[in-house]
C-alpha cells in the first residue's frame, strides 16, 4: 500500500515539474527507410516522444497488421497505396482526424481518416547504356527490343506498383501484362529488387518503377533515366492513418501534424517524393506536370481480384 502511494506521489511530482515520461508511439511505414528514420528522429527531437519504427514493404506491413489483428501494436500506419486507406476506413479501423497542417493538401489527397505523407508517380526506369531504344510508352517494353530485358515490381509486395496495375486494368490495358509475360518480363519482388538489375546492366528497364527511387539513384550518378509515358501514368499517394485501436491518440495526432509541418514536408521532398502540401517545393516533376491515365469510370476490382488477374497473366 505504501509502495503504491509513494509511486503515485512520485508520478504527480514529475508531472508537476514537467518531467513526466512521454508515451512512445509505434509507426508502421512502407517506403524509404531514410525518410522514416529522419522523420522519427526529428519528431522525437521536437516533442520528446519516442517513435518505435517498423519500416518494410507495403506487403510486409500489411502482413504484420494482419497477424496482430487481435492485439494491435501500431498507432500510425503509412502505406504506399491509397487503397489501404480506403479498405481500412471501410472496415472501421481508422480514427477520424484532420490535421491543422493539412490546409494546403489538395482535397483528393486527404479524407476524414487519412492524409497523404507524400506522392510518387509510376514510370519507366531505363538504363541508357543498355543498347535498347529509349521507350516512350508502356507498350514499348513488350516489344522485341526488350525481350528478356524488363523487370517490374510485384504488386503484391509494392503498394505503388499495385496502383499502376490496378489503374491499367481499369483503363482496359490489362493485355499489357499478358504481353509482358510473353516477352519474358521478370517480376522481381518489391521496388528496389526490380530496379537493381537495371542499374547493374543485367536488364534494360523497369515497367512501373516507383519514380522517387529511380530519381534518387540518378541524383547519385547512376545510369538511369525516368520516363513517364506519354499516354499517362498513375500517382501513388502515401496515406498516413491513425488506427482506432491506438492507446496514444494525442501523440499519434502530433506525429501526423509534424509530418505535415514545413520541416516534415521538406524531409519528404529530399527523397524525391512530391510533398503532399502544394506550398512546399518539390525536387522533381509534380502532379500538375505529369499526365495521368484518363479516368475510365470503372474499377478494376478488389485488391484480391486485381492481384489474381496479374498472377494469371504471369502464370505464377
Amino acid at each position: 500500500m505504501k509502495t503504491t502511494l509513494r509511486s503515485g506521489l512520485l508520478a504527480l511530482a514529475l508531472s508537476a515539474t514537467g518531467f513526466a515520461a512521454q508515451a512512445d508511439i509505434t509507426v508502421y511505414t512502407a517506403g524509404p527507410a531514410s525518410l522514416a528514420k529522419a522523420l522519427a528522429a526529428d519528431f522525437t527531437a521536437e516533442t520528446g516522444i519516442n517513435v518505435n519504427l517498423y519500416q518494410a514493404t507495403t506487403g510486409k506491413v500489411m502482413a504484420r497488421l494482419k497477424a496482430e489483428e487481435s492485439n494491435p501494436q501500431a498507432d500510425v500506419v503509412i502505406s504506399a497505396s491509397w487503397d489501404t486507406a480506403t479498405a481500412f476506413a471501410d472496415q472501421g479501423l481508422l480514427m477520424a482526424y484532420t490535421s491543422p497542417n493539412a490546409q494546403n493538401v489538395p482535397d483528393f489527397l486527404k479524407s476524414d481518416t487519412a492524409v497523404a505523407q507524400g506522392v510518387a508517380a509510376l514510370g519507366i526506369a531505363w538504363n541508357p547504356n543498355s543498347g535498347t531504344p529509349k521507350p516512350t510508352e508502356w507498350a514499348d517494353l513488350a516489344k522485341d527490343d526488350f525481350k528478356l530485358m524488363v523487370t517490374m515490381p510485384d504488386p503484391a509486395a509494392s503498394g505503388s506498383a499495385y496502383e499502376l496495375v490496378s489503374g491499367l486494368y481499369a483503363n482496359g490495358q490489362g493485355e499489357l501484362f499478358d504481353k509482358l509475360a510473353g516477352n519474358g518480363a521478370l517480376v522481381a519482388g518489391a521496388n528496389k529488387a526490380a530496379l537493381t538489375p537495371v542499374l547493374q546492366g543485367a536488364k534494360a528497364a523497369v515497367f512501373g518503377a516507383v519514380d522517387y527511387i529511380a530519381l534518387g539513384s540518378k541524383a547519385t550518378g547512376e545510369s538511369i533515366d525516368v520516363i513517364w509515358p506519354e499516354s499517362g501514368t498513375v500517382i501513388a499517394a502515401r496515406p498516413m492513418m491513425i488506427l482506432k485501436s491506438t492507446q496514444n491518440a494525442e501523440d499519434a495526432k502530433k506525429f501526423i501534424d509534424f509530418v505535415l509541418s514545413d520541416k516534415g514536408q521538406e524531409e519528404v521532398a529530399k527523397v524525391y517524393l512530391m510533398p503532399a502540401r502544394t506550398d512546399i517545393k518539390a525536387l522533381r516533376p509534380t502532379i500538375t506536370e505529369l499526365k495521368q491515365l484518363p479516368k475510365s469510370g470503372t474499377e478494376a476490382g478488389s485488391r484480391g481480384e486485381v492481384l489474381d488477374m496479374f498472377t494469371k497473366a504471369f502464370g505464377k
